[in-house]
């Protein structure tokens, strides 16, 4: 039981870590729209984007992945219909991830096609996500 709570605890850490990555690259990609007549900018927020995303928000992910899987077949969770939810939700976590990376792709080749509005828009998604995953985790409801 003792090593199950240090992966809980790895588990936790890692998602507060990287859901400060998917809600900060999006407002770093507003900033670089809205900025993006400077060459300054141009030349360092993709570096900012970059790292924040290779350096932060991919090893976060895959130790939240690794870490959640760990408990939840340890706890057998996947027998639980709150579990399930929250797995669904955490695949669109995992989604917006994964297009936030494309997004800055494209910024970093200079073919970045939206406005900061949608970006200011996008930034919403990962914390509709996030309190859906922790009402699932925390209430159970199902």
């Amino acid at each position: 039981m003792d090593f199950y709570l240090w992966i809980k605890s790895l588990h936790v850490v890692a998602v507060i870590s990287w859901m400060a990555g998917l809600l900060y690259l999006p407002r770093l990609f507003v900033y670089h729209v809205e900025n993006a007549r400077s060459e300054d900018i141009n030349k360092l927020f993709p570096i900012m984007e970059y790292r924040l995303y290779r350096y932060i928000m991919n090893p976060a992910m895959i130790v939240s992945w690794a870490s959640g899987l760990f408990l939840a077949i340890y706890s057998y969770f996947f027998y639980e219909i709150w579990f399930l939810a929250k797995f669904a939700l955490v695949i669109a976590m995992t989604a917006t991830h994964f297009y936030l990376g494309a997004l800055g792709r494209a910024f970093k080749a200079n073919q970045n096609t939206r406005n900061s509005r949608y970006y200011r828009i996008l930034n919403e998604a990962p914390t509709l996500l996030m309190l859906g995953i922790v009402v699932l985790v925390i209430v159970k409801p199902f």
